[in-house]
């Protein structure tokens, strides 16, 4: 059954899969929790963006898209600061002029082929031992500033006004967290694909409600489901033949639906608390 863990190809999807179902439930609960599920989708067409900008240059295409994700998330806290009433705004633009940067440069580069399509939507074949050690650096980096800020990310998740009050440098705290969002999304991408990496963000987490009483095991089920969903999705990917992106995604849906059920049945609410 486990027969495909002797190809080294599949050991190094497995071993990216596991980092990135750690990473994006480590994000994503608190982009849930501030209503802000829509920068993940930002920041997947600005990694597109990147993606398009290396195979155009000739550079190595998922290092362009951290590059880009980056700047782009210095750009939004700046148009976030701007637009203070009309935040989403923000989000909305960068969208725009992700998608529209990604489609110049494809076009001009005529890069509709096999390793741009590994990108869109994944592909087990394709996550090299380069890739594979950039997603453990920067999940490394994320995980580790991500515990550090965690105090200062739960009380902004909550009362943004209160922790000013309370002395939180909360527009550095955000600019932080944008940049770790904007990392993780560029690194996951390489597995799940960038037209569905901000699924991965949200999905597991919005099954993980259903289970989770307290916000520590709300992440613990975001781990597990997001996990159950990576592990899946690459296996029904591998004997199916199909990308994996499609493939993992359409696990957590299955995943969030018997969760609804459950939570339906049990008389479940959400209400995330310590």
């Amino acid at each position: 059954m486990f027969d495909f863990l002797h190809y080294a190809f599949m050991q190094r999807a497995f071993l990216a899969g596991t980092i990135v179902a750690f990473l994006c439930p480590t994000i994503g609960i608190y982009l849930v929790l501030r209503r802000l599920s829509m920068v993940g989708n930002m920041f997947s067409h600005v990694s597109l963006a990147g993606v398009a900008l290396g195979i155009f240059t000739g550079t190595y295409p998922l290092g362009a898209a951290l590059a880009l994700s980056v700047a782009s998330a210095v750009i939004l806290e700046a148009l976030r600061r701007t637009y203070r009433i009309f935040s989403d705004l923000a989000i909305a633009i960068l969208i725009s002029a992700g998608i529209s940067l990604a489609v110049i440069l494809i076009s001009l580069s005529r890069a509709l082929n096999t390793d741009l399509f590994s990108y869109l939507f994944g592909s087990v074949i394709a996550i090299s031992e380069q890739d594979l050690y950039l997603i453990a650096v920067v999940g490394l980096f994320v995980m580790l500033l991500v515990f550090v800020l965690q105090k200062e990310l739960f009380y902004i998740a909550f009362d943004e006004a209160g922790a000013r009050a309370a002395g939180i440098r909360v527009d550095l705290v955000n600019m932080l967290f944008v940049l770790a969002a904007s990392l993780t999304i560029a690194v996951a991408m390489r597995v799940v694909g960038a037209l569905l990496v901000s699924s991965l963000l949200t999905v597991p987490v919005a099954a993980a409600l259903q289970f989770g009483k307290s916000f520590r095991t709300t992440l613990f089920w975001s781990y597990l489901l997001a996990l159950t969903s990576v592990f899946s999705g690459l296996m029904v990917a591998y004997y199916c033949n199909l990308a994996p992106g499609g493939s993992i995604v359409m696990c957590s849906l299955i995943i969030f639906v018997l969760s609804i059920i459950w939570g339906r049945r049990s008389g479940r609410k959400q209400d995330v608390g310590t």
